[in-house]
């Protein structure tokens, strides 16, 4: 008898919403169940205050993130970048709360959670923000260049990218299950050391793993990535 596929569980990076996965969802041909969770301050909570800290916004979403998975006896998560440390503190958060079934965390598109950055776009005005932004991300969203759209997309960017910046991981102690850090092979903002860095978070099976693209390699070629994760 064929397993079920695990669920997999996705966090949005900064500036992006549920939206993006649940387009997953809708791609033919690699069966993977895809659970997309929604941050507040976009899409069908737009009207709620963004997070603006990383421990408080893994203490509200585990629980949810217990819900969307009732009933699987085992699951993944993915994160890629600000979702990568969201994803590593609801994991922890999932254990601390005693829920089972945590099978993988696929890490992407992020250093170690140790690792800072050393130039930050918290702060400055909205063009310089959304310049230093796009040299981070390597895009541009063309929305931000709509001033009426700019104005309602820019509060829950700025939230992500503090929230990212400031972010101090809440434990050293290593994890019990096995962790796949993903990057970009072009990716000019995270470095493949700094990829593996998430080995030390884990005592389990840790991997690296390079897909073609750059930092945002999910983006441009999503089927790529979704026969990898089918394939684990």
């Amino acid at each position: 008898m064929t397993a079920e596929p695990r669920p997999l569980v996705c966090l949005p990076f900064a500036g992006s919403g549920a939206g993006f996965y649940r387009a997953w969802s809708r791609r033919p041909g690699h069966g993977v169940p895809v659970v997309p969770v929604q941050l507040p301050g976009r899409e069908e909570l737009f009207s709620e205050e963004p997070f603006t800290d990383v421990a408080d916004a893994a203490a509200s979403l585990a629980p949810r993130v217990a819900e969307l998975i009732a009933g699987a006896p085992q699951f993944a998560i993915f994160g890629h970048s600000l979702g990568a440390v969201l994803s590593y503190e609801i994991a922890r958060e999932l254990r601390r709360l005693g829920r089972p079934g945590l099978a993988h965390l696929y890490v992407s598109g992020s250093p170690g959670p140790w690792t800072g950055r050393d130039d930050r776009a918290t702060g400055l005005g909205d063009e310089e923000f959304l310049k230093r932004v796009q040299e981070f991300a390597g895009y541009r969203h063309a929305a931000f260049d709509d001033p009426s759209l700019r104005e309602l997309l820019l509060p829950a960017l700025r939230a992500d990218v503090a929230m990212h910046e400031n972010y101090k991981p809440s434990s050293n102690e290593p994890l019990d299950v096995p962790v796949t850090s993903l990057r970009g092979a072009d990716d000019a903002l995270v470095t493949a050391r700094e990829a593996r860095e998430w080995r030390k978070i884990t005592w389990g099976p840790f991997s690296y793993r390079e897909l073609p693209g750059g930092h945002m390699y999910l983006a441009d070629a999503p089927d790529v990535l979704l026969r990898a994760l089918a394939r684990d």
